[in-house]
């Protein structure tokens, strides 16, 4: 079990992607959940697809957070993903290396008006890492609504997709 922020206790169950028969030979080893929560937290662009009403894909960068085991990120309930969003549920997100991979399925919604302590979390995180390109949010931003949250369901990692491909279930 990983403890993420000393709020919950996360225990993915950890395997392999599936390959095709003799694509992958004997890789190595696992990378660990904490290298997964590291790369989350520490990542300044995140790559979010969803899916249309039609059925095509919709991808937007954003900038997130990853606290409590979630992915908060905000904006306006009219942009095109937060319409997707409420229509299908279903999201990938994925960082920006091709080289320290992370992809992550999951479950995202609107958050509503969050409890006033994760406000607090989410606005002091999205602050320290973009008060230098110009956006400080407050805590009380969200009353009204404008933040998402994605619960990661499975997540795709690799630093050396030949040593260490690893698949985490978090269902």
């Amino acid at each position: 079990m990983f403890e993420d922020g000393g709020k919950n206790l996360i225990d993915p169950k950890v395997t392999r992607p599936q390959f095709p028969e003799g694509y992958l030979e004997n890789p190595k080893s696992f990378l660990p959940w904490s290298h997964v929560e590291r790369r989350l937290t520490e990542a300044m662009h995140y790559w979010l697809c969803t899916v249309r009403p039609n059925g095509r894909p919709h991808v937007v960068p954003k900038w997130a957070v990853y606290i409590q085991g979630k992915i908060y990120f905000d904006g306006s309930p009219e942009t095109r993903h937060a319409r997707n969003i409420a229509k299908n549920q279903h999201v990938v997100l994925h960082l920006e290396s091709g080289e320290d991979v992370v992809i992550v399925e999951g479950l995202a919604k609107a958050s509503g008006k969050p409890p006033f302590e994760l406000a607090v979390q989410i606005a002091q995180a999205l602050s320290k890492k973009y008060a230098d390109r110009g956006y400080a949010p407050q805590p009380d931003q969200w009353n009204e609504g404008g933040l998402f949250e994605i619960e990661p369901r499975m997540v795709l990692a690799w630093t050396q997709f030949t040593d260490d491909p690893t698949r985490f279930i978090l269902e």
